[in-house]
């Protein structure tokens, strides 16, 4: 599984390196079989790391032409909490809105022509995940945290992109 994880992410890197001359965004997952929550099945671990990767590639369009983000993530921490199905079926994701909330620790470097212009380690969290509004389907398995990983790229690039 270690290396599935491994392939997966070096194959979304090169998806995204591949594409168009606007893709601007490479993400990597470092030592993904450590992340603090995963859901347990293998397919549903990869496409998880592959869902968030065309999220942040998704968000790096709106980057000036020219710039480059790479985007490290160190862990995950999902929404809500695991719960186990022994009845063969798929197991339950339960969001309560206590301490469950969404957790992100990743490192990044936006460049712009080969100079990095800004780069840093950040710790996301949403710990009012179910409290407000949020712009994704209900049957996204990754609202909350793609809510989460929006709020931190307009923090961090809109302002820059406007100045």
């Amino acid at each position: 599984m270690n290396t599935n994880l491994r392939t997966l992410a070096l194959a979304g890197l090169v998806l995204l390196s591949a594409g168009a001359a606007s893709a601007a965004v490479t993400v990597a997952f470092s030592h993904p079989e450590n992340f603090q929550d995963l859901p347990f099945a293998p397919t549903d671990r990869e496409q998880v790391l592959k869902d968030l990767s065309e999220h942040f590639a998704l968000l790096g369009k709106a980057l000036p032409a020219g710039q480059d983000l790479r985007i490290e993530v160190l862990d995950l921490d999902m929404a809500g909490r695991i719960q186990p199905n022994f009845r063969g079926r798929q197991d339950i994701r339960v969001l309560r809105g206590g301490a469950d909330w969404p957790h992100m620790k990743l490192r990044y470097s936006l460049e712009s022509n080969g100079q990095v212009i800004a780069s840093g380690q950040d710790d996301l969290s949403d710990m009012n995940y179910l409290a407000h509004l949020n712009r994704y389907f209900e049957g996204d398995t990754l609202r909350y945290e793609k809510s989460m990983i929006d709020d931190w790229f307009k923090h961090k690039f809109a302002a820059r992109k406007a100045g």
